[in-house]
């Protein structure tokens, strides 16, 4: 009949702590770093672009914001070495 339902608990090779089923603890470490290097490089490219005295080459610094946002870590990287004017 209807029981109550069962509580699985985490398998005996699980580190300690919260365990998430399905969640590989090896994706997670690889993932943090790649999230926080997007991070400050986008933060890096957004605050270089708004500054008042910077120029930029070939197209608006409203085009070079979209792309730092929206394509992901190229758009800031591209931005750093290829949008700035540095003369």
């Amino acid at each position: 009949m209807n029981g109550p339902p069962t509580v699985r608990s985490a398998p005996s090779s699980a580190p300690p702590g919260r365990y998430i089923p399905g969640m590989d603890t090896t994706m997670v470490a690889l993932v943090i770093p790649l999230v926080v290097i997007q991070l400050v490089l986008l933060a890096w490219a957004l605050w270089d672009l708004s500054r008042p005295d910077r120029r930029v080459r070939s197209v608006p610094k409203a085009v070079w914001a979209v792309l730092i946002i929206f394509v992901s870590i190229i758009g800031p990287v591209l931005y750093l070495l290829f949008g700035r004017d540095e003369s």
